[in-house]
């Protein structure tokens, strides 16, 4: 082969080194029973594609104009069995696709417990599964360990065999938590909680990222996912922890800037409210929380004098958060939210009247009789917040 030619190859060299099939051979149970429905799906609808396909090409050649043996029947216009084959074969395929499909969409339902580790191997219900708490930034991912007390952006890791519990948010717009080897794409959008429940079954690096474009640092938002087995798992635990530092309320303000290409972090030790402040938007210390607003709606609201109360809990990046009454960031003061005594969060406290729980936040909080705007106030931000 000549030079010139080898040169005019390598190009589609490269680009076939470059695939990555992690798709159809994933790391996770979950991922791979959704590999075999796709793959199940495709060969069903091949039985009815490739045979048309086939006759097309046929029929062209067997009728062509110049094959004068083929028979010509110009008044032929109608044949049972052929109708029959017609219709009954795309039926039969069209029946067992919707099957396949239906059981697929609640076997593999992420808010679904997962019922086996892998296709021989049930879920051993002695052990804990693996709780994460993630959230989605502006351009990174938090991950926080509740069981371990640590927390980490854009590194994950699990042990291998152990189910994984994900809750999902963000701080912002909407994004969409991908770990292709692992399981399919999850949103993740503010003030709101998804789940994910997963198993990784062979250790290694696998790559996870957002795909759902959200903005300018997008592309740079992406993660590495480690499958490690319990004395590897321990170890990062580890080191996370000797990583030292600590991520509150104050910390994670910083954190949630905008930023990009964000260096791997760890903290040592982390608010164990955190998430549920960011789930419900009132990281600020003081401000009102979603499920304290709710609870209001729920009891009757506030009426026309409450209407501006739900102004402040809109997300404004770009012209500092909260900013929508007037040139300082400001919030809804929070009116009910008891304070914790030294070493219990609030969300171990017992609300001391009847109790229903709120709609995505899975908390409790005290009954409300209806407010008059006296009640509470629009509070403004330190500006060294902002």
């Amino acid at each position: 082969m000549s030079r010139l030619k080898i040169l005019a190859l390598l190009p589609l060299a490269a680009a076939l080194s470059g695939c990555n099939y992690i798709v159809l051979a994933p790391a996770g149970d979950i991922a791979a029973q959704q590999r075999d429905l796709v793959i199940i799906s495709t060969v069903l609808m091949l039985l009815i594609v490739v045979p048309v396909m086939a006759l097309t090409v046929l029929f062209a050649w067997r009728y062509r104009q110049s094959n004068t043996s083929a028979r010509y029947e110009p008044d032929w216009d109608h044949s049972t069995k052929l109708e029959l084959v017609i219709w009954s074969a795309p039926l039969l395929i069209i029946v067992c696709l919707g099957a396949l499909t239906w059981m697929g969409t609640h076997l593999l339902d992420p808010y679904r417990n997962i019922g086996r580790i892998h296709a021989e191997r049930a879920v051993d219900q002695s052990k804990a599964p693996l709780d994460v708490d993630v959230v989605a930034l502006d351009w990174k991912w938090l991950f926080i360990y509740p069981d371990y007390g640590i927390a980490t952006v854009n590194e994950l890791a699990a042990p291998v065999d152990r189910p994984i519990n994900f809750h999902i948010t963000a701080s912002s717009v909407m994004n969409s938590f991908y770990i292709p080897a692992l399981a399919g794409q999850i949103y993740a959008m503010p003030g709101m909680e998804t789940s994910l429940h997963a198993v990784i079954n062979h250790a290694g690096t696998y790559r996870g990222f957002s795909a759902n474009y959200s903005g300018a640092g997008f592309s740079g938002m992406h993660f590495n996912f480690h499958g490690l087995d319990d004395k590897g798992f321990d170890a990062w635990v580890a080191q996370a922890k000797s990583a030292g530092g600590s991520l509150g309320r104050a910390e994670y303000l910083q954190l949630e800037k905008p930023s990009e290409n964000e260096p791997v972090r760890r903290w040592g030790t982390v608010d164990a409210d955190l998430y549920r402040l960011i789930l419900n938007m009132c990281v600020e210390t003081g401000k009102m929380c979603q499920s304290e607003m709710m609870a209001i709606d729920a009891k009757g609201g506030n009426g026309h004098e409450g209407l501006n109360n739900t102004l402040p809990l809109s997300y404004d990046k770009y012209a500092r958060r909260g900013t929508v009454l007037g040139p300082e960031p400001v919030f809804v003061a929070g009116t009910c939210t008891p304070e914790a005594p030294q070493g219990q969060t609030t969300a171990s406290i017992k609300a001391p009247l009847d109790t229903a729980p709120l709609t995505g936040a899975g908390l409790k909080r005290p009954t409300f009789a209806p407010l008059k705007s006296s009640s509470f106030f629009i509070g403004q931000r330190p500006k060294s917040d902002s």
